[in-house]
C-alpha cells in the first residue's frame, strides 16, 4: 500500500491536531498547554495550505496562513508573559494555581 504526499499530508495534520488536543486535555501545566496550542495551531495552518493546494488557491491559503501565524505568534507571547506572572506571584505553573490569585 502506497501513499501519495497529498495522504501523507493529512496524515501528519491528523496526528498533530490529536497530540494537540490530547496533550491540552491531559496537561496542567501553562507552559505545556501554550505548546499543545501551538500545535493545534500548526496543524490548521497545513491544512489551510492543503486546502488552498487542492483548490488551486494558493495565495490565498499562503496570505490567510502567514495572518494566522501573526495572530498565533501574539497569542503565544501574551500566554508566556501570563505564565511568568503567574509563576511570580504563586510560584508555581499549575492550573490548579490559578484559583489562588482572587482578591
Amino acid at each position: 500500500m502506497s501513499f501519495s504526499f497529498l495522504d501523507m499530508i493529512v496524515l501528519a495534520v491528523l496526528c498533530l491536531f490529536g497530540i494537540g488536543i490530547y496533550a491540552l486535555l491531559t496537561m496542567r501545566n501553562l507552559i505545556r498547554i501554550i505548546i499543545a496550542l501551538q500545535l493545534l495551531v500548526k496543524s490548521v495552518i497545513l491544512f489551510v495550505i492543503l486546502a488552498g493546494n487542492i483548490t488551486g488557491q494558493m495565495a490565498l491559503a499562503q496570505s490567510m496562513a502567514a495572518t494566522v501565524i501573526v495572530a498565533d505568534t501574539i497569542v503565544a507571547v501574551l500566554g508566556m508573559t501570563l505564565a511568568v506572572q503567574i509563576k511570580r506571584k504563586t510560584n508555581s505553573l499549575d492550573t490548579k494555581d490559578i484559583a489562588s490569585l482572587r482578591r
